[in-house]
């Protein structure tokens, strides 16, 4: 598939989101363009867990507007829309039923579906739910029940019901949270593996540590105290000034190596 890198993904323009007084963001403008692997960077509360729900269309902004692959959100038909958008977040596994198989969770984000026995899975789609699973490397755990895998291997499930509908945009909210070091290698593999995937249009990841960072991400957005700090290439993001301006803290980034990145704050 040969992408176009001029079709825009998303559109956020003039976003602000409120809950009750609090202001969560505002005057968010921010365009994902078909080919872009973005990772958005900040400090807890910032905002960032936010902007993704309102990519993957779960929640609404408070005023401004949002397009996502060409469609605007409050104008579109969301269900069928969210089938073309690959979302997986903690917030998600939490509604997951525990004695669900690891292919009964995947094969269900065809319908956008918490539940199998909603909806009747034809082999061929079982199929698909288990190349999913493969390629994440899961596959082994399909019949088990999600409550008995490990926590990297919960995140790897959640990161391949994100693939079952070939989506054009994959969103993964902190996909990393809670993971020990082996389990956050085998992740961070799988995902320089989909970050490379050329059929997929866009991918935005949201995570607090740049050794999570998967090769292959091509941009980075800063968000700080619910706005924009920063927005760019990768190779402008990943420098001493403009890390420690999106953590708001004094940081010395370091490079190893094999090109994966980590960053420690001065003393």
């Amino acid at each position: 598939m040969t992408l176009d890198p001029s079709r825009n993904i998303v559109t956020v323009t003039d976003v602000a989101f409120q809950r009750g007084e609090r202001t969560i963001l505002t005057g968010i403008n921010w365009r994902v363009q078909s080919g872009e692997r973005w990772v958005v960077l900040g400090p807890n509360g910032g905002g960032k867990s936010t902007l993704l729900k309102l990519l993957a269309l779960v929640e609404h902004p408070s005023s401004g507007t949002i397009d996502v692959l060409g469609e605007r959100l409050g104008r579109m038909d969301v269900r069928a829309m969210r089938r073309r958008i690959g979302y997986a977040s903690q917030g998600f596994s939490d509604q997951l039923r525990l004695d669900l198989t690891a292919e009964d969770i995947v094969v269900t984000a065809i319908n956008a579906a918490l539940e199998p026995w909603w909806h009747s899975y034809s082999e061929q789609q079982r199929a698909q739910a288990r190349r999913c699973l493969n390629r994440m490397g899961v596959g082994s755990r399909a019949e088990q029940r999600f409550g008995s895998l490990s926590s990297g291997e919960r995140q790897r499930v959640l990161v391949a019901r994100t693939l079952m509908t070939s989506p054009d945009l994959v969103v993964l909210d902190e996909p990393f949270v809670g993971l020990d070091l082996l389990a956050r290698e085998d992740l961070v593999d799988a995902l320089h593996g989909l970050t490379g995937d050329r059929a997929l249009s866009a991918l935005v990841m949201v995570t607090h540590h740049l050794e999570e960072v998967p090769s292959g991400v091509t941009h980075v957005l800063g968000v700080r105290d619910a706005k924009i700090c920063f927005e760019g290439p990768i190779e402008k993001a990943f420098s001493n000034e403009v890390l420690s301006e999106i953590f708001g803290c004094e940081l010395e980034v370091h490079r190893g190596v094999d090109g994966r990145f980590s960053a420690r704050a001065r003393r």
